[in-house]
């Protein structure tokens, strides 16, 4: 069973060498191009994969605002709407500069997690009197609709992509004795890799990951340490591995 480890500084916990990225593209390689900057060896080596949903219905009808969990929900509302105009609210600072980058002008980052995004925009219930759109995966891994419909917001959740498990690839198995850290960004992406080290035991490594709730699907997996990042964003997660 994965010892788990708190945060406080100093860490307790070897700075891993080689680190796999778990993520699904196009984030992986962006991951680990900071990685690499920190003067680590980055796999990427992703868990998940993101496909839209061809058939899915986007529907704008008096909806005054978007909410967005992630980057690939940005990326998923982009390729099926050329819609700009609407005041955009995002759980973070990355999912929001992946909206800035589609060219929305108005947005708002909850610098946290969902119940901070559910805050915000509670916060600003008079400003919004229409409908909140919330573009997300088939499987969220939050009920931000709920939470949102709760506290007397009009919500309307529209799946526009999943994501599917990958197996790891035979490369990677066959360095996995090197591997020393692995960063997991997703709850899904931890309970595909609880699986996995199931049949590829891995008791040295290390897994870092975004938050408590990313880290728990992990917590009877045989591994060295199980982390979770201070606050639920990669600049945090990140700091787990970086040089003291």
């Amino acid at each position: 069973m994965a010892r788990k480890v708190g945060t406080a500084k100093p860490r307790s916990w070897p700075r891993p060498r080689v680190v796999w990225i778990t993520r699904a593209q196009p984030g992986a390689d962006a991951t680990a191009e900071r990685v690499r900057k920190l003067g680590l060896e980055a796999i990427v080596a992703p868990l998940l994969e993101v496909r839209p949903i061809a058939d899915a219905a986007l529907d704008l009808t008096d909806v005054c605002a978007l909410v967005f969990t992630s980057a690939n929900a940005v990326a998923a509302f982009a390729r099926r709407s050329d819609v700009r105009n609407l005041r955009v609210f995002t759980v973070g600072d990355a999912t929001a500069l992946a909206a800035r980058a589609q060219r929305f002008a108005a947005v708002l980052s909850a610098q946290g997690d969902v119940s901070a995004l559910a805050s915000a925009l509670a916060a600003r219930r008079r400003e919004l009197p229409g409908v909140i759109l919330y573009p997300a995966a088939a499987e969220p891994s939050q009920d931000l609709a709920g939470a949102l419909a709760a506290i007397g917001l009009d919500v309307r959740q529209t799946a526009l992509y999943e994501t599917a498990l990958i197996t790891p690839t035979e490369a990677l198995t066959a360095r996995l004795p090197e591997v020393e850290g692995v960063l997991v960004h997703s709850a899904k992406a931890a309970r595909a890799l609880a699986a996995w080290l199931k049949q590829h035991p891995a008791p040295h490594l290390a897994a870092f990951c975004l938050s408590p709730q990313v880290a728990r699907p992990l917590s009877r997996a045989a591994l060295a340490i199980r982390v979770a990042a201070p606050a639920p964003n990669e600049t945090a997660l990140l700091s787990l591995i970086a040089p003291a």
